[in-house]
């Protein structure tokens, strides 16, 4: 080999473990997806819709549409409690999951469970996923008017008081913009239409946004 080929080979070699020690290798690796749960009841899962329509569905949609790298897995179960949530937790969001949606307590109230109850089946699910360093963005349910308003006193304040305990970021009511508002539900009057599910994504969409930027802070 002549001199300058050596010099040439010397060169590129050279280069290429500058690259790799500053994280430039030729070939890249892409940066690992943001993993998150979103865990709920019918309103998560995508009552009566197709699963590109779901909540979680739509709101991974948006931040891919953002150039955020995510992947978002629907835990959703219709009907399901506080209760049922806490007795699934722990199989329901596995190993290597980067955030958790945390969205129940609709069905407690419509059953008039007790909201000390609820409570304490969300504390304990919320301390589960912290213990397994889970974060967990929590979303709030409000009771329906016909439970009366001694019934929503004492239920709609847990989701404020399990965030501030937890120091969790809350998005309030998962339903806001929807259940008030006509040609967002289906048939039902209950749960939300494809369209419906797009509102509740646009309004909780800077709050996920956050969430995600906590996580990845955390995660370097």
């Amino acid at each position: 080999m002549s001199f300058k080929a050596s010099l040439l080979h010397f060169v590129v070699m050279a280069g290429a473990w500058v690259g790799v020690c500053l994280g430039f290798s030729p070939v890249a690796a892409q940066e690992r997806a943001i993993n998150l749960v979103g865990f709920g009841d019918s309103l998560m899962a995508g009552y009566q819709l197709a699963p590109n329509e779901s909540y979680t569905a739509q709101l991974e949609a948006a931040l891919k549409a953002k150039g955020v790298n995510v992947a978002i897995t629907n835990a959703g179960v219709s009907g399901d409690t506080t209760s049922g949530g806490l007795s699934r937790i722990d199989w329901s969001v596995p190993d290597g999951t980067d955030g958790v949606i945390l969205e129940l307590g609709a069905n407690d109230a419509l059953r008039g469970i007790a909201p000390e109850q609820s409570e304490k089946n969300l504390d304990s699910m919320i301390s589960r996923l912290k213990e397994r360093n889970i974060p967990v963005l929590l979303v709030g349910i409000l009771a329906p008017p016909n439970m009366g308003g001694d019934y929503a006193e004492k239920f709609n304040p847990i989701y404020k008081r399990l965030a501030e305990k937890y120091s969790t970021p809350l998005y309030p009511f998962f339903l806001d913009g929807v259940v008030t508002v006509s040609g967002m539900q289906l048939e039902d009057g209950m749960h939300p239409n494809a369209k419906g599910v797009a509102a509740m994504v646009e309004r909780s969409l800077p709050l996920v946004e956050a969430f995600l930027g906590e996580i990845g802070s955390a995660n370097k």
